[in-house]
């Protein structure tokens, strides 16, 4: 069975209460129940991680190469700004899709550029709850090819 870690950044501990407008009203833990439903039918087995320190999500995706096959990553801000994380991807050498619940490309100009799409296989942003699961659903498949 492929295993599949779904990290999430700054901030996303606050969703269902943070700017529903642009994130929904779901919280995280309703998030990863829908992810978890999906990898049950998907046949991966799905760990789930969230921190707002940058040094926590490099080790998390540090230790994830121990027993993950690939990862799903919102990292949040930190997609902006991190050149740590990016690095951290890059070395890790495990398939990696980004995700976003907003269109960042529809919101301020600073979050069109992303330091962590250029080194993931790929991005999903603006479905809201559903960017998860089409990664999840993607990153399966691609773990499976």
């Amino acid at each position: 069975m492929q295993s599949i870690l779904i990290q999430n950044g700054p901030n996303l501990n606050l969703l269902g209460k943070r700017e529903p407008a642009h994130y929904g009203n779901l919280t995280l833990e309703e998030i990863n129940q829908k992810c978890s439903d999906l990898a049950k039918t998907l046949e991966v087995e799905v760990r789930f991680a969230q921190s707002n320190i940058e040094g926590v999500l490099i080790d998390t995706l540090q230790e994830a190469v121990k027993w993950a096959d690939g990862v799903i990553i919102n990292p949040g801000g930190y997609s902006h700004t991190s050149v740590a994380i990016r690095d951290t991807i890059s070395a890790i050498k495990l398939p990696v899709i980004e995700v976003h619940l907003s269109n960042i490309y529809a919101r301020e100009e600073f979050r069109h550029t992303s330091l962590i799409s250029p080194v993931c296989v790929g991005t999903i942003a603006g479905l809201g709850w559903r960017s998860y699961t089409a990664a999840l659903t993607s990153l399966a498949g691609i773990l499976n090819d």
